[in-house]
């Protein structure tokens, strides 16, 4: 978790019911920062320290932001990449994978019969909304089977997710994981199968890291890559969420009054005005109550059942009130329901569970209106602005146990009845009683108009008196049901003068004050004359008494509070670089221990209240334990906090505070808000929410609320829409105010936290009660004070004249009196020094109070407009430091120090103010007894008072020095061009102005490079004031235009510091041998030596290259196996085989340095684990105690992760010379390349009101200039400038180099691009590349790459260029398009000339190794020794001595290295560039002078498109060179043009098949037999299939074939994947070009003559690596395929040959694989050239044919020879029972015969014939 940016959420102005802000960390962040966060690190939070240092116990902390933080849309990109499904459940389907968030669908193409598909296919959705709608979308992945233009298909699986929890991961992303689907219509089933894919939200100003996509492997294990958030399990069951919605109140009117009297016209009866209904929203299905008619207090008594994963992928459940009409069915309120905070999911932890409680939903007001302009306010989006209902629900969740037998299957949402719950299951109603006084009310903005204003105080419907109550038909009077005493309200509206009820005695409500009109106070705002009379308002209501769960909530918010406010102190001091900032943090860790134990002390009570709930239980429980923990934590860190771990540890102290804040928030609600609206003339104007825990009453001091009984300043604002931008940032009215709320029965102490002096005024009748509370309070008691603010100036403010400056001053508020500074015209850094005085200001109350509590005042910066209104910049507040009368002006608290005040502008900060302030008591000698002012010094000032002596800062003489390069880039200014430009440089009213140039066009760089002027400035570096830069243009006849201007606000990069002597062994006698070679071995132990005690240089001895080779060569031998790759042969390396291995480097050592980062971790959790086990420190290997290891062992390990050309190598790795590829921009590696020459860019016009600053306004920057600074302090040694060669007009810029015009020849060299924002509607593109430079440009159009986003151009370009005036590369990607113009989809500029003069020599990268030809040839003009001589005699270095034995020494360090080198014929020849090369490629262990220079790099920059500022639109992979033309030209461009596939020809003989199930039922005799053929393809759809002849009735299931199928394909070894070009469609206009894995599918089938043939089985063959086939039918089985990673796997492309026995697989019907059938086959691969010279038939043809199979005689077709199916099938099988029948039949024709001649032959006898 990334901790950059954290605010307090207390500034969110954050409720448990704000839907605006999701509460995970991550989420949390991006709300606020779409809010304009503070970053800690760049901002001075003496404005918020400042506020709070000294506050007592009377006043509470205001709040400084402003704006509403949610509600506004935003810009969002999601990318969705799907890569390819697995085991689909299914057999041979068409599969294609649908995307779809909300309502937007895209569709894959479909596969043909196969269950795992390759896609690779990216889709991009755009989203313009507000975050919480954004993260509460729903994204789903569905697999459909055999979908068509005409069939919608059948749904195999789906998945889904919020998009909330992909931006909540790291990078806001998922990247290659597997998503698990599951049927929504049968949950028994189990897993239909994995889509792999990649999820990417990004939102404007993310910037999304890609992981590098290089070869990407196969070998994922997909139950260890799941697409899930860290933390669920992978296994998720089946749950049922049972919503209950029992009964809601307080429903306003959702009628007009109007139609109301039309039906009771016609019905005859008076009705409620609303028809309510619930909705409820969940993981993308919805679910409804039943409708109430005619009912503010409807009873539904239902629930909602939702079927779903356990734990869901949806964080947020969505509850509505809905009210329904024909017409527009409108929301009436919304809540939604954080799972997260209603479950734990440790290992105690509980499923979701919530009530039966209460949920308060807020919105718009109440008054109906046809179109209510906020109606968004009902729908959940921003901030409630009133009370809207409240509802009784209760969440429950169920697992399911899908074995059993009698469960509903499918996940349809079910609406059911549940029984009514009793009254006291929420808690026993009591009564409240809400009392505030308004002290003060001013700033009230002058455009409400002069009418009378009043305030109203409302808490739930009571108080309301507009538009509160709506009075149910049948006014029962309910005093002990749940909601109003109806009557007693409706009585209230009729007379509400401020007798006491009749009924008990008791008191009446008084919610509003009494109207009263506004008295101007400037020319602005207004104030209420209050004076000492303060108004009051008091309110009684009855709630359910729920108080414990607030008062938990209170305990942890002031715990969070006070870690933040220390948190912010300990960041303040290490900002500000004051001492011991250790002490601080431990002092904050050990209140936060202690606060922890008492948490859980306090909280253990009141457990046996009624109407706790299940959640309040368990949330006890988990709180407990995590605050326990944290205690223990706490204590434990504390004790590791040393000086050097501050930073660390407060990391980690940040993440208890996140936790803090989110066990804070109270899922299950009880008393509402409370709504201060400020109304006149009967309308409701502006308001303020304040949460009742906030200000709710306790006897324990930790539970009370932090505001409560304190006076607070509270600022009211407009509502909705309207606090959006500008009008939210006025301050409507600013009220010094007094709330206490309580129970009734407490009420004794309500008015203790005021401030004390005054006397109670009650409009009671008869004295007779004490007990009511009063209406005003009259102060008798008030202090004199005059307040003096030191203005002394602001920095770095907001831009807002058209110029890009503003003419700024300052107004100041203190109670209700006012006075500005004067305007100080064109500058965004104002130095005011002065001084306002307050005369005469009074306040009430108590003196002591008032010292130690004043009231706070508010600055406002405003821009003067010469017409119109003055333009508000922003505001801060501060309070002053008060002194008594009877107090002494004088140390330690006088006079007070100037502090930086941050200001705001709605959220986002808008600079600094630095100022101080303080308010003297007036006592009875008059104001003659205060300090004296020191008058006026200067005449010229007239009245203008400046800044006292000891106020302002100790000045000393500084002499700024300011290198004028050159201007870039200018833009027209009134459409006039830019000719002769003159910068002048300006701070603390001292400046210097450049050369003019003559002619901007010509030469825009500057003739004089170095003036200086001497300036005044404070010692303290933090007071200095900004410098400003601004260009103007010289016209004719003298007149002056800015251009541009650009504040440096902060010169502390830019302090020279002299070097320092003794540093980097400058002084060292001795040479120091660096010994460095490419290839740290891993193996063999480093030898370290240490020279000598004093230096820590550390020198490896090491063998040198030869040895090393041998016993590389012996190792290899030893492996003895994978010979053939021992050496790759140098004719076959490229240019690509050098950047694959590299970029396989890269991703170890990211993979080296992730696994290094997770250990650390690791280990300080064991350590803080350790510690808390009480292990004493000391046994424990703890940071910090044995540094010297440490150290050493972080430099070995840095060897070994990042030989910065990163070649760390494994032994079995071919030795391929690499180059660095850098993830980002090289100048990020670089510091921008600013190492002596700095940019600064020139703005312009106002500045965009956007809410995230972190993106910078592009088109606000009107030019570039070029240039530096350098200031020191007077006088400066003399020993710099007595140096040899000192040339005193260039000052500190001694070694720059001129600036004349320049020819350069640029080559740039396009790799590829990736993830390209699609262009087409078929969510493809046509990408090409155009370069533009000053006014040449290439379009390389004709080679555009068809339906590609991942293209590969693999191209150089050549431009000539003169510096200054073409430096700014523009490399720009197009969409071709066949008709119209061709759209960019993206482009990166690079300034070259930055480039060209740094250091760090990016001109032409330094290669690993030096070779004159091959693959790696050296590609600078300049040889290493060259570049060696140079550099040296730059840096005026002595050396390069080439010494014997392969040395060469430079200044005092000696590097060794081997000196021969082998040409294109073999000789081998002695040469120095080696050793040259050593020497550059360490040239930063050079003392002095040296610098990294850079190495042979490929850079990857974003794209980015002016249309959608701040998103990426894809990325490209480019490097540049530069060549001056002035020394010899370089030899040609290196080919890069991207690897031609191989063609290749694959034969498959497929010989026999065996076991193959038998699928037919013979017609005669019922016996199973099957008609065996075998299908096979090699690519990616089945264009290419081919099939053998048939084996008919085959009756074990064995089949003969010897028959051939030939596939031809081109192949990419490098990304081992095939190409194939197809045109997509009949209609497309060119090929695409797609690549996918090489995969051989065979299938068996049984063919059949009428109906379609029958899918027997397939097994599928990677090329790369597949089993080797079994040796006989008997060995080969089902393990070949379920234990595919742990057989021994081959490839094809190494063995050409391969014969074998493979097993045919297919799944049953419980998703088991089962053998179906065994192959044998030959696979025999062969070059497309080997192919041509031995041709072979398909089948069993010519040339080569194969003889014909030996089939058994069955294996015919009946119909074709019946005579030999008689034979076969019926003599062959019953050839017995034939027989038996013919011997039968023949027995019975003897009897036959018998029976017949027996009479006549009886006869016969008889007769004796």
């Amino acid at each position: 978790m990334k901790l950059g940016k954290t605010r307090s959420s207390k500034d969110d102005h954050k409720k448990g019911d704000d839907p605006a802000i999701l509460d995970a960390e991550d989420l949390d962040r991006k709300a606020m920062r779409l809010g304009g966060g503070l970053d800690p690190d760049t901002i001075s939070l003496a404005s918020v320290t400042a506020v709070t240092t000294n506050v007592s116990n009377k006043r509470s902390k205001p709040d400084i932001k402003m704006e509403p933080s949610s509600g506004r849309p935003v810009d969002y990109q999601i990318s969705v990449t799907v890569i390819e499904a697995r085991q689909l459940i299914g057999l041979n389907m068409d599969p294609v994978v649908c995307v779809e968030i909300g309502e937007e669908k895209k569709y894959t193409s479909m596969k043909e019969s196969t269950n795992c598909p390759y896609y690779n296919e990216y889709f991009v959705f755009d989203f313009h909304v507000p975050p919480d709608v954004m993260f509460d979308k729903i994204l789903k992945i569905s697999v459909i089977h055999s979908k068509n233009l005409l069939r919608s298909g059948t749904l195999v699986g789906t998945f889904k997710l919020d998009v909330g929890t992909v931006y909540s991961q790291a990078e806001h992303q998922f990247h290659h994981k597997w998503a698990m689907l599951s049927d929504p219509d049968d949950i028994t089933a189990g897993c239909k199968g994995y889509v792999k894919c990649d999820i990417a939200v990004v939102g404007k100003g993310d910037n999304i890291k890609t992981p590098h996509k290089a070869n990407e492997t196969d070998e994922d294990d997909i139950e260890g890559n799941l697409l899930l958030p860290e933390g669920v399990p992978s296994e998720r069951q089946w749950a049922r969420f049972y919503v209950k919605i029992y009964r809601a109140e307080g429903l306003p009117k959702m009628n007009t009054s109007i139609m109301a009297n039309v039906k009771k016209a016609f019905i005859g009866e008076n009705r409620d005005l609303v028809d309510p209904y619930a909705l409820v929203q969940f993981a993308g299905q919805k679910g409804k109550t039943s409708v109430q008619k005619s009912s503010y207090e409807p009873i539904w008594n239902e629930q909602i059942v939702f079927t779903e994963m356990f734990p869901p992928l949806c964080r947020r459940l969505k509850v509505q009130i809905r009210d329904s009409d024909k017409v527009n069915d409108v929301a009436i309120g919304t809540h939604f329901i954080d799972l997260r905070k209603i479950a734990n999911d440790g290992d105690k932890g509980f499923l979701p569970t919530m009530g039966p409680a209460w949920v308060n939903m807020y919105g718009s007001t109440r008054n109906y209106t046809l179109m209510d302009e906020h109606q968004d306010l009902n729908e959940g989006l921003g901030e409630g602005v009133s009370f809207r209902a409240r509802l009784l629900i209760s969440v429950a969740v169920e697992i399911l146990d899908t074995s059993s037998t009698e469960i509903i299957s499918s996940t349809e949402v079910q609406m059911e009845p549940v029984s009514n719950i009793s009254e006291s299951a929420t808690g026993k109603m009591e009564e409240f009683f809400l009392f505030g006084s308004f002290l003060e009310a001013t700033m009230i903005d002058r455009k409400i108009g002069d009418k009378p204003i009043s305030f109203e105080v409302t808490i739930g419907n009571y108080g309301n008196q507009i538009d509160g109550v709506s009075k149910p038909a049948s006014a029962k009077k309910k005093k002990e049901g749940g909601g109003e005493s109806e009557e007693e309200e409706s009585e209230l509206i009729h007379n509400s003068s401020d007798e006491e009820a009749e009924d008990d005695g008791d008191l009446l409500s008084v919610p509003s004050t009494p109207p009263m009109k506004p008295v101007i106070t400037d020319r602005n705002y207004f104030h209420l004359p209050y004076f000492e009379k303060k108004p009051c308002i008091y309110i009684k209501s009855w709630w359910q008494d729920q108080r414990r769960r607030l008062y938990n909530s209170n305990i942890m918010d002031k715990i969070a509070d006070k870690l933040e406010e220390g948190l912010n102190d300990v960041q303040e001091i290490i900002k500000t670089e004051k001492a011991y900032p250790e002490r601080r943090l431990r002092g904050v860790l050990e209140e936060l221990g202690t606060s922890c134990s008492r948490f859980v002390t306090l909280a253990n009570k009141d457990q046996n209240l009624s109407g706790r709930t299940k959640l309040d239980r368990e949330r006890l429980k988990s709180c407990m334990r995590e605050m326990e923990s944290m205690g223990q934590q706490a204590k434990t860190i504390r004790s590791q906090v040393k000086r050097n771990t501050v930073r660390e540890k407060l990391k980690l102290v940040l993440n208890f505070l996140h936790r803090l804040r989110f066990l804070a928030d109270e899922p299950q609600h009880s008393i509402p808000d409370v709504f201060i609206w400020m109304t006149s003339n009967n309308k409701r104007i502006a308001y303020a929410r304040i949460p009742s825990k906030d200000i709710l009453f306790s006897i324990v001091d930790e539970e009370m609320g932090k505001d409560c009984g304190k006076v607070k300043a509270v600022f009211l604002r407009l509502p909705g829409k309207k606090g959006f931008g500008h009008a939210g940032w006025t301050v409507q009215a600013k009220l010094e105010m007094y709330l206490w709320l309580g129970l009734n029965k407490q009420r004794k102490d309500f008015l203790s936290g005021l401030p004390s002096g005054f006397e109670e005024n009650k409009a009671a009748k008869e004295i007779g009660i004490q007990a009511v509370p009063p209406v005003s309070l009259v102060y008798n008691m008030k202090q004199v004070f005059q307040l003096r603010a030191h203005m002394y100036q602001a920095r770095s403010l907001f831009a807002a004249d058209n110029s890009g400056l503003s003419d700024p001053f300052a107004r100041v508020f203190f109670s209700t009196h006012s006075q500005v500074t004067e305007v100080l015209s064109e500058t965004l850094c104002p130095t005011w020094d002065q001084l306002l005085v307050f005369d005469n200001v009074e306040l009430y109350g108590e003196a002591g109070e008032l010292r130690d509590d004043p009231p706070i005042i508010v600055i406002e910066l405003y821009d003067q407009d010469t017409v119109g209104k003055a333009e508000f910049i922003g505001r801060t507040f501060a309070k002053p430091l008060t002194k008594m009368v009877d107090e002494h002006y004088g140390p330690p608290r006088f006079p007070p120090q100037l502090e930086y005040y941050q200001i705001y502008r709605g959220n986002c900060t808008a600079g600094d103010m630095l100022a101080a302030f303080e308010l003297l008591q007036i006592g009875p000698a008059g104001r003659s007894a205060l300090p004296p002012i020191d008058g006026p010094t200067e005449s010229d000032r007239g009245p203008i008072l400046p800044v006292p002596l000891g106020i302002r800062p100790v000045l000393s003489r500084y002499r700024i020095e300011v290198l004028f390069w050159g201007l870039r880039d200018l833009k027209r200014i009134n459409l006039a061009q830019v000719d002769r430009p003159r910068v002048d440089i300006e701070c603390a009213g001292k400046g210097v102005q450049s050369a003019l140039i003559q002619n901007y066009k010509k030469n825009p760089n500057f003739s004089t490079l170095v003036k200086w002027f001497e300036v005044d400035l404070p010692e303290n570096e933090l007071l200095h004031p900004p410098l400003n830069i601004r260009v103007v243009d010289c016209r004719a006849f003298g007149r002056y235009t800015l251009v541009g201007s650009h504040a440096v606000t902060s010169l502390r990069k830019f302090i020279y510091s002299p070097p320092d002597k003794t540093a980097n062994n400058w002084a060292h006698t001795g040479d120091i041998v660096v010994n460095l070679d490419h290839e740290p071995n891993i193996k063999k132990m480093d030898t370290v030596v240490k020279i000598d005690a004093t230096t820590d240089a550390v020198v490896k001895v090491d063998l040198n290259e030869d040895d090393k080779e041998k016993e590389k060569k012996k190792k290899k031998k030893k492996k003895g196996e994978d010979v053939e790759e021992d050496e790759p042969d140098e004719s076959m390396l490229d240019w690509w085989s050098k950047y694959f291995a590299s970029i396989e480097t890269m991703m170890e050592n990211l993979r080296a340095q992730e696994a290094a980062l997770a250990e650390a971790e690791e280990r300080e959790d064991l350590e803080i684990a350790a510690e808390s086990a009480e292990i004493k420190a000391d046994e424990f290997p703890m940071k910090g105690t044995k540094p010297k290891e440490k150290s050493k062992d972080k430099k070995s390990s840095k060897d070994k992760k990042k030989n910065y050309d990163g070649t760390e190598k494994r032994p079995p790795k071919p030795k391929v010379d690499e180059l660095m590829v850098y993830n980002k921009e090289l100048e990020c590696e670089y510091g921008n390349f600013e190492d002596w020459l700095h940019t600064f860019n020139l703005y312009r016009g106002k500045a965009g009101d956007d809410d995230d600053h972190n993106v910078v306004d592009d088109d606000r920057i009107v030019g570039r200039f070029k240039g530096s600074l350098c200031m020191y302090k007077l006088p400066l040694s003399e020993e710099i400038t007595r140096e040899s060669g000192f040339d005193p007009n260039m000052g500190m810029f001694q070694s720059t180099p001129h600036n004349d015009p320049i020819n350069v020849l640029i080559r740039i060299y396009i790799i590829r691009a990736t993830d390209l924002h699609p262009a087409d509607i078929n969510g493809k593109a046509d990408p090409y590349i155009v370069i533009r430079l000053g006014k040449s440009e290439i379009r390389d159009k004709e080679n555009y790459i068809s339906k590609q986003l991942n293209p590969v151009f693999g191209k150089s370009f050549d431009i000539e260029a003169t510096f200054p005036m073409e430096s700014m590369l523009t490399v720009a990607v197009y969409d071709w398009d066949l008709v119209g113009t061709d759209d960019l989809i993206g482009e990166t500029k690079i300034d070259l000339e930055n480039r060209y003069y740094s250091k760090h020599r990016p001109t032409c990268g330094i290669a690993s190794n030096y070779s004159v030809h091959g693959y790696n040839v050296w590609r600078d003009p300049q040889k290493p020794t060259q570049i060696l001589t140079k550099l040296c005699k730059e840096g005026k270095l002595d050396g390069p001595h080439y010494g014997p034995g392969g040395r060469v020494k430079v200044a005092n360090r000696v590097f060794l290295g081997f000196t021969e080198i082998e040409d294109e014929s073999g000789l081998k020849k002695q040469t120095e560039e080696h050793l040259a090369l050593t020497v550059l490629r360490h040239w930063e262990e050079i003392p002095r002078v040296g610098c990294k220079l850079i190495p042979e790099h490929v850079e990857t920059r974003p794209l980015l498109n002016p249309d959608k500022p701040g998103i990426e639109q894809g990325r490209i992979e480019l490097w540049v060179d530069m060549f001056p033309m002035d020394i010899p030209a370089p030899g040609p461009a290196i080919d890069i043009s991207p690897r031609k596939p191989k063609r290749y020809e694959l034969r498959v003989i497929i010989w026999n098949t065996d076991e193959v199930i038998l699928e037919d039922d013979d017609y005669f005799t019922g016996e199973k037999s099957s008609d065996i053929f075998v299908r096979g393809w090699l690519k990616g759809q089945q264009e290419d299939k081919q099939d053998t002849d048939v084996h008919y009735h085959s009756l074990t299931g064995e089949g003969n074939f010897n028959w051939r199928f030939v596939y031809p394909f081109d192949y990419l070894m490098a990304e081992e994947k095939i190409v194939i070009s197809k045109k997509e469609s009949m209609f497309s206009w060119d090929e695409t070009e797609y690549k996918i894995p090489a995969r051989l599918t065979l299938q068996v089938w049984d063919a059949d003559h009428f109906s379609a043939d029958d899918f027997l089985g397939a097994i599928e063959l990677d090329l790369n690596k597949f089993p080797r086939g079994a040796k006989t039918a008997k060995q080969c089985s089902l393990n070949m395929v379920l234990k595919e990673h742990e057989l021994p796997t081959i490839s094809i492309f190494k063995q050409k040959r391969v014969k074998g026995w493979w097993p045919f697989v297919a799944r049953d019907e419980n998703d088991e694989f089962e053998l179906t059938g065994k192959v044998e086959a030959e696979l025999h691969l062969m070059t497309a050239e080997e192919a041509e010279k031995s041709p072979v038939g398909l089948g069993r043809n010519e040339p080569e044919p194969l003889e014909k199979p030996n089939r058994p005689d069955t294996s015919l077709m009946w119909f074709m020879n019946p005579l030999k199916s008689v034979r076969y099938f019926i003599w062959h099988n019953y050839r017995w029972l034939i027989l038996k029948a013919l011997a039968l039949l023949l027995f019975l024709l003897l009897v036959g015969l018998f029976l017949y001649s027996i009479p006549g032959y009886l006869v016969k006898k008889l007769l004796g014939a």
